[in-house]
């Protein structure tokens, strides 16, 4: 068993709680699956709970920690391994790309602090070419977002800007008893993978945001109303969509078409 009690305690301000279960670390790598000739990436390693089970099972592991007091720390506790490698790096500002050799493709990983979820996600989204997928622990709320289909409260931009780009699907819920300290929230278990092909084709990533962020600027109003200074009456009908219809009744694919005439 690995040592971890001369780790330091969680920050708040890195937003750290660190996994302990063991049942629920084994759930995490068993949906994971990693393989002799995968490379992995984890990021945000922390006292290093996945790390050692996935090291077990992974070809080449590379791991991005941005406390700076917990780097030493796990390179003392994994020195002996010879197929991992440690960064001491803001994950919102790292390169994936070069990680991968020639066409290899990386698995990503991580328990994500829960206040720099979206904008990671939305950095490792640019960097899609080089990933193979990603099964992160998130905040439940998210997760439900994230995979929310169209009709709920739920979906939303991120919903649409997420599955735009990636098959998603929620695996399963983390108790707060399973972290140290406990969070406030449930958490859990997501997995992503980009897709060959976006969905409802390609269109300004860009476009389709700003699009997507003014719809649902005004939940309750109807589409017509929310895009009026985007798209017309006309347009909408055109695309076969009711202009009565609310925002959160139009599929990813909708949109994306409705992007496609604002950029034709």
């Amino acid at each position: 068993m690995t040592e971890q009690r001369h780790y330091p305690k969680a920050r708040k301000r890195f937003g750290q709680n660190f996994l302990h279960d063991e049942a629920v670390i084994a759930d995490i790598v068993a949906a994971i699956s990693p393989q002799p000739d995968q490379h992995l990436v984890e990021i945000g390693p922390g006292r290093g709970a996945l790390t050692a089970p996935l090291l077990a099972e992974c070809g080449w592991l590379d791991v991005i920690e941005l406390d700076r007091d917990l780097v030493p720390l796990l390179a003392k506790q994994f020195s002996a391994e010879k197929h991992l490698r440690i960064h001491e790096a803001d994950a919102l500002q790292f390169d994936f790309r070069a990680l991968g050799k020639s066409t290899e493709k990386l698995r990503v990983i991580g328990n994500l602090p829960y206040n720099i979820t979206t904008p990671l996600l939305f950095h490792l989204l640019t960097q899609a070419s080089v990933i193979e997928d990603m099964c992160f622990m998130l905040q439940r709320e998210v997760v439900e977002r994230i995979c929310a289909a169209p009709g709920g409260k739920n979906y939303g931009r991120l919903s649409i800007m997420i599955q735009y780009q990636c098959f998603v699907e929620q695996l399963f819920v983390v108790p707060p008893t399973a972290f140290d300290p406990p969070p406030k929230v449930e958490s859990a278990i997501i997995y992503l993978q980009p897709r060959p092909t976006f969905l409802g084709g390609e269109v300004s990533l860009k476009t389709l945001g700003d699009l997507v962020t003014k719809a649902f600027s005004q939940r309750r109003k109807t589409i017509a109303n929310t895009l009026k200074n985007s798209i017309s009456v006309a347009v909408l009908e055109a695309q076969g969509i009711d202009p009565a219809q609310r925002p959160e009744t139009l599929s990813v694919e909708q949109y994306v078409a409705l992007a496609r005439t604002i950029d034709s």
